[in-house]
């Protein structure tokens, strides 16, 4: 058992944007809880959390990252997050685990997008916060960032210390109701942070009208209301490089934030009797366990590593649990505590507290451990993580690898929510979909240097769709002599389009069977069928799926010797490629919707470049902090790889999100094209 209780637990994600210092924070964080004998640095590549060879090259964290530490009799677990844009989705991952998100920002660069997002997506999960500003020995101009992040971030972001000393220490600004500061006087902002934490509990407001002061007992139990109901999101100084303030936020995470048994319930869900119900476990070790999988990692050492944070009960050698809807319970031989990338082992994992467990193939990202009385169905409620939109198509470089490339696809998408692979059918292409370019470039590097799997890559092909926007005839006769019995068959049909919801319609044909007489036997109507389902699948006029068209056969003839189904194929198949070609076919492009966030003052660059991609401007809306979303619909070909070219065009500023919204005839310069480039295989006649 471990020498800690469920209260003496804290859990904090480091979040906040790349460069500002998170993993500098935490190695200086171990070093003063005397867990590491020297603060490491990330250009050295020898601290405890950016462990990986990769994250070594790229000198930044990668993936989120687990140290824990004891401090003034709490122990704490601390998850440092990834702050480039093209890895938030790691860093919201890791959102269900804790009780308080810690916002890092740097002191010069002041609040930057990503500062922004991790604030609104932490207040969406009803998750108290956490301001930390880092660096402030480099700060230059600490009174107007205060402004900044007020007015972008809130009011209720207040000071709880602040720099003195030209940014060599910090002191007290909620305890203490005198003194000076880099700031200015204390005891004003002492008054203005107490003023908001008092306005939770109404008992203690009259006692502090009263009484012009409360005590720092009668003060805490309100400051962690404040900060559970978003009504405080405070804020310490810090220059971990330094070791300024560190000491001091440490006694912030234990005497300030809220334990397992404080923070906001999470919210589970299950499905009874065909209704969704909300389930909020309650942080008692004695209960029925349950536990939520939030990161998966391949460790070279000890294999498949199932990071998970136990809600109720307890996981340990004395359980076995069940995987989401597995019935088969799984044996649990070992749980581990981890220190970067070290292990150790532990007899149980507490309530509210966070563990592992390795070997486990049953586990995955995302998976409910729990105990058999437990609904098999349960699971968390969806967290919104970024939709992996950039692409790019992949083949293995060396032929027979396809098996080993597989296997390594399916552990790296197994260890990131923001990796995607499809089959496209349209093209025929394997697509691998991430955040940004970045993002599939470390996860490629990722496939050769440890799963010795190199690919090439390319732009992946725009999933055209082709149909018809007028009526046509067409005709085939099919006749093959080849000595013995010959192959006969011929088709009359019509084409037109589809108008509406029709009955009959399967993936986007409407056959009809309109002969008379006999002309073409009824035991070979399923074989023209067939051969027009074939040009459906494979194009008419550039090789792309075709959709929503009404064939009708209307004559034909057959011969009693020499009409064999393949003829018919055949026959309804040229005779369908017969009527399209003349029924003024039309390519179809995707178009999607997109969000595009930026700062005010580049609307009009954003709107301008969009429109020069074919693109059409539905709307602004202007948001808190000198922000703007700009809302478009824009074809998929002229926006894959906008990921890059916003970041170059805002200087790292802009975000965006996209998803498909409908399909739109191309320009007849594009359908030229594509259609010029499309090569047909021949059939045999």
């Amino acid at each position: 058992m471990p020498k800690y209780t469920t209260q003496d637990l804290r859990n904090l994600a480091i979040t906040g944007a790349a460069g500002t210092g998170k993993t500098t924070l935490v190695e200086a964080i171990l070093h003063e809880a005397g867990v590491i004998g020297r603060a490491g640095r990330v250009e050295d590549g020898n601290t405890v959390c950016d462990f990986d060879d990769l994250e070594k090259e790229y000198t930044h964290s990668l993936d989120s990252a687990l140290v824990h530490f004891d401090h003034d009799g709490s122990h704490v677990n601390l998850i440092d997050t990834p702050g480039a844009p093209d890895f938030l989705g790691k860093a919201i991952s890791v959102f269900p685990a804790v009780e308080t998100v810690v916002v890092v920002i740097d002191a010069s660069a002041g609040v930057e997008t990503v500062t922004q997002r991790m604030m609104k997506r932490a207040a969406e999960r009803n998750l108290p916060r956490l301001i930390v500003i880092n660096k402030i020995d480099n700060a230059t101009d600490l009174p107007g960032l205060l402004v900044s992040i007020q007015e972008l971030l809130g009011s209720v972001c207040l000071p709880i210390n602040l720099p003195s000393d030209g940014g060599k220490a910090v002191v007290d600004c909620l305890g203490a109701t005198s003194g000076s500061s880099d700031l200015g006087d204390v005891s004003e902002f002492h008054t203005a942070t107490v003023d908001q934490i008092v306005e939770v509990d109404e008992e203690l407001m009259e006692k502090y009208l009263e009484q012009g002061e409360v005590s720092q007992e009668l003060l805490q139990p309100a400051f962690r209301k404040a900060m559970r109901e978003g009504h405080l999101v405070p804020m310490c100084f810090t220059s971990a490089r330094e070791n300024v303030g560190v000491r001091e936020l440490m006694d912030v995470f234990t005497k300030l934030c809220p334990s397992p048994l404080e923070g906001n319930p999470r919210p589970f869900e299950s499905t009874v009797d065909g209704e969704k119900k909300d389930f909020f476990p309650e942080p008692d070790s004695s209960k029925s366990s349950l536990a939520h999988v939030f990161k998966v990692s391949s460790d070279p050492y000890v294999g498949k590593l199932s990071v998970f944070r136990v809600h109720q009960g307890h996981i340990g050698a004395d359980l076995q649990p069940r995987v989401d809807q597995e019935r088969k319970a799984i044996r649990v031989a070992h749980v581990f505590k981890i220190q970067g990338k070290d292990h150790s082992e532990i007899d149980q994992i507490i309530a509210g507290d966070i563990g592992a467990v390795a070997k486990i193939d049953e586990i995955h990202y995302n998976s409910v451990l729990h105990s058999g009385d437990i609904s098999d169905d349960m699971h968390l409620r969806p967290l919104a993580l970024p939709k992996p939109m950039f692409g790019l198509a992949i083949e293995v470089a060396t032929k027979g690898a396809e098996n080993k490339l597989g296997d390594a696809l399916h552990k790296i998408i197994d260890e990131d929510p923001t990796i995607e692979l499809e089959r496209v059918k349209a093209t025929g292409e394997t697509v691998l979909r991430g955040l940004g370019e970045q993002h599939l470039r470390m996860k490629l590097q990722l496939l050769k240097d440890r799963y010795g799997v190199e690919v090439n890559t390319k732009p992946p092909k725009v999933a055209y769709k082709e149909t018809i926007t007028g009526k046509a005839e067409g005709h085939h006769r099919h006749k093959k002599q080849t000595g013995g019995a010959g192959q006969f068959g011929e088709v009359y049909l019509r084409v037109e389009p589809l108008n509406g919801e029709e009955e009959g319609v399967t993936d986007g044909l409407l056959f009809v069977d309109d002969t008379f007489g006999g002309s073409v036997p009824k035991q070979f109507m399923p074989a023209i069928e067939k051969g027009i389902r074939q040009v459906m699948s494979n194009g008419a006029i550039a090789g792309y799926p075709m959709q929503d068209i009404k064939v009708a056969v209307y004559d034909g003839k057959h011969h009693p010797v020499d009409s064999k189904e393949v003829a018919f194929i055949t026959a309804g198949k040229r005779a369908f490629i017969d009527a399209v070609q003349k029924a003024k076919p039309v390519l179809l492009e995707p178009f999607v919707t997109m969000e595009v966030t930026v700062p005010a003052d580049q609307i009009g660059d954003i709107s301008s470049d969009i429109a020069g991609r074919r693109g059409r401007i539905q709307g602004t809306e202007m948001l808190p902090g000198n922000q703007a979303v700009v809302i478009a619909e824009a074809p998929l070909s002229e926006v894959m790889t906008y990921s890059s070219q916003l970041r170059s065009m805002t200087a790292g500023a802009g975000s965006y999100s996209m998803e498909y919204s409908h399909d739109e005839p191309t320009p007849p310069n594009v359908q030229a094209d594509v259609i010029k480039s499309f090569q047909p295989q021949q059939d045999e006649d």
